[in-house]
């Protein structure tokens, strides 16, 4: 399982547009993603164990071992967690500008130091086409205004043509605008999707190494034990395996589920819906995840009413509400789905009596990446309820929660009937 999932990272950080670039705190280079082997003009054996300022102009060559230094010394950041503009120098000598976002991560015992590169240089050179255009139009302009003043009573007739070259430039500088605006939102864009990478990097880092641990742990434990009165000890070790594993799947649907989201690749179906089988699904499929002596009750209020929508969106809402209240409750605690058919829309509330959110916290819940600060020793991405929220929004829903800290919580889902010629 472990292999497979560091394939799939790799896969990920191999196809990536951006460049990543991983190097210690001696700046040499550990491992580089063919997007910066591209962009650099290297093979990956002629810089992976070399030095970073192979990949920059002077002066920063020959002073970056100085900046690493002043860094690890003072720990005061001039771009770690920052980002900025910078420059690079290819293989073939060119230079060229890109957008440089550095993250520090800690792994085991020693640090690294994870930068993403976006190539700056389609957008440097939309810019200077821009400002040459503006200058070849603010000269045509300054000529044309002067010959005018010169003929103006002998060329009457001009003054149609005039007009036409002022409304010309008029729409030329009104579409340069919305262009100016197009490029700057596309460079926030970037810089907020370079954030998200750095922060899964340093995410996955940190949530997978627990379990990866546990895994190996237990792994190496059951090979030890070979006699029959043993078996209680293996089947504790193949426990502790399978939790494992599924804080692993849990964490990686989110990152996929996060990133289906950003694509925009989520197709919405709308059919029948049976809430009854669905209910049951889920609570099947969270039995693996359940603490000694939790239970799940479903109860349906008011008259059963045809349900249109997406099962499989409905399915990943519920999942993640469920599994956080199996997460966040004591051993032998009662979650409750509440199902109540109202009169315009469809209410599911998902009750539990486990940690509660503290009140200070409630106001960022939903957002991508916030853990409430009870939920420390916890494992999770910060990721669900940001994914629930936006699952919801696509379906025309709404969400809210109440929750009392050290009491427990309850969130409520409501979502519209909707129509469907079947």
């Amino acid at each position: 399982m472990s292999n497979d999932f560091a394939l799939r990272i790799q896969a990920i950080i191999d196809t990536a547009i951006d460049g990543i670039i991983t190097i210690d705190v001696h700046g040499v280079i550990e491992t580089v993603n063919q997007a910066a082997i591209q962009m650099f003009g290297y093979a990956e054996s002629d810089i992976v164990g070399k030095k970073i300022n192979v990949l920059m102009p002077e002066p920063y060559k020959s002073s970056h071992d100085g900046y690493m230094s002043r860094y690890l010394s003072t720990k005061i950041p001039r771009i770690i967690g920052i980002g900025r503009e910078v420059l690079g120098e290819r293989a073939d000598g060119s230079v060229f500008p890109f957008r440089l976002a550095v993250s520090e991560v800690i792994l085991n015992d020693r640090i690294i130091f994870t930068g993403i590169i976006h190539d700056l240089t389609d957008v440097k050179a939309a810019e200077e086409r821009i400002l040459r255009l503006n200058e070849e139009l603010e000269s045509k302009v300054s000529k044309r205004t002067y010959e005018l003043e010169n003929v103006v009573n002998k060329l009457l007739d001009t003054n149609t043509k005039l007009e036409e070259e002022i409304n010309e430039r008029k729409s030329i500088e009104a579409k340069l605008m919305i262009r100016e605006e197009e490029l700057k939102l596309s460079l926030e864009k970037e810089k907020e999707l370079g954030e998200l990478k750095s922060r899964f990097v340093s995410m996955a880092s940190h949530e997978f190494r627990t379990p990866l641990a546990t895994i190996l742990s237990s792994a190496a434990l059951i090979s030890r034990y070979e006699e029959h009165n043993h078996q209680p000890k293996r089947v504790k070790h193949v426990e502790r395996i399978k939790s494992a594993v599924n804080n692993l799947t849990g964490i990686l649907n989110d990152f996929l589920s996060i990133s289906k989201l950003e694509e925009g690749k989520i197709d919405v179906k709308y059919d029948k819906v049976n809430l009854e089988s669905l209910i049951e699904l889920i609570k099947q499929e969270v039995e693996g995840i359940m603490k000694p002596g939790q239970a799940i009750t479903v109860n349906f209020i008011n008259t059963l009413r045809p349900v249109i929508s997406d099962e499989r969106i409905i399915k990943n809402i519920l999942f993640n509400l469920v599994s956080n209240s199996i997460k966040y409750s004591y051993e032998s605690g009662l979650i409750e789905c509440n199902i109540k058919f109202l009169e315009e829309e469809l209410e599911i509330e998902i009750k539990d009596k486990g940690i509660g959110i503290p009140l200070e916290d409630q106001k960022h819940m939903f957002e991508r990446f916030f853990r409430a600060g009870n939920v420390t020793n916890i494992q999770g991405t910060g990721l669900g309820l940001n994914i629930v929220k936006r699952y919801v929004d696509i379906l025309g829903g709404s969400i809210r929660f109440t929750s009392i800290f050290g009491e427990g919580s309850s969130f409520f889902v409501k979502l519209p009937y909707r129509s469907k010629q079947l």
